[in-house]
C-alpha cells in the first residue's frame, strides 16, 4: 500500500477529506434540524457519511503483503515492496447518504404542517449525536493533520542525517 514517506501525506489527505464531509454533513444536519419540509414536501432527512477501504483487505493479509521479503540466498532480503510503481494511496472511498429512520412525531396542532391529528414529522436528527458526530469527525481531522506533520518532520530531519 505505502510505498514511501509521501503516499502518508497522500493517505492522510484522504482521512482529512472524509473528516471534512462529516463535518459538512453535521453542519447541514444541525442547520435543517427542524425543517418539516423540503423540497420533496417530505421532512428533511439526516446525512450520515459512509466511508470504506477500497480494497477490502484485513490487516493481516496487508501486513504479510508489506513484510514479506524474497531471499535469494541466507545473506540477501529483497525489498520490502516488489513493485514500488504498483504501490497506490488511494486506500478510502467515501459517499453521503440518507438515514431512512423515520421521522419524530411532535404534537403541536398549532403548527402548520400538523396532521389530522397534531402531530407534525419532524426530521430523524438528534442535536445530541449531531454535537458528538461533530466532536468525533474534529478529533481524527486533528490525528490526521498530526500524522502529516509527524511525516513532514521526518522527511525533514532525514536531510539532516
Amino acid at each position: 500500500m505505502a510505498e514511501n514517506l509521501f503516499s502518508t501525506f497522500a493517505i492522510s489527505g484522504q482521512g482529512m477529506s472524509v473528516e471534512r464531509m462529516r463535518l459538512a454533513a453535521v453542519a447541514k444536519n444541525i442547520a435543517n434540524a427542524n425543517t418539516t419540509k423540503g423540497p420533496d414536501g417530505q421532512p428533511y432527512k439526516r446525512e450520515v457519511v459512509i466511508a470504506a477501504d477500497k480494497e477490502n483487505k484485513s490487516f493481516g493479509d496487508e501486513l504479510d503483503s508489506q513484510i514479506s521479503l524474497t531471499k535469494t540466498s541466507p545473506e540477501h532480503s529483497g525489498n520490502i515492496i516488489e513493485n514500488p510503481g504498483s504501490a497506490s494511496a488511494d486506500v478510502i472511498s467515501a459517499y453521503t447518504a440518507k438515514d431512512n429512520t423515520p421521522p419524530r412525531l411532535i404534537y403541536d396542532p398549532s403548527h402548520p404542517d400538523a396532521d389530522k391529528d397534531g402531530y407534525v414529522k419532524m426530521p430523524n436528527i438528534n442535536i445530541v449525536t449531531e454535537m458528538v458526530e461533530m466532536i468525533s469527525a474534529q478529533r481524527a481531522f486533528e490525528a490526521n493533520a498530526s500524522v502529516v506533520e509527524s511525516a513532514k518532520n521526518m522527511a525533514r530531519d532525514s536531510l539532516d542525517i
